[in-house]
């Protein structure tokens, strides 16, 4: 992590996302799991985002 500094100002955006199927059914795991990871990381790639923490659940995702 590292702060952004611009003319006036210093800052740092930490996001913590938390994502949840409907009704919290379990069904990220297996190749569901690899799959979305890779998308995630894509996606992360693509808009020059970085993951911190990612951390998926069979019933929810926890992203930093």
């Amino acid at each position: 992590m590292e702060y952004q500094h611009e003319q006036h100002t210093v800052y740092l955006m930490v996001y913590h996302i938390i994502w949840c199927p409907k009704r919290r059914r379990k069904i990220l795991n297996g190749p569901v799991h690899d799959r979305l990871k890779e998308i995630i990381e894509q996606v992360t790639n693509e808009n020059d985002w970085h993951i911190l923490e990612l951390a998926i659940q069979p019933d929810h995702v926890h992203s930093l």
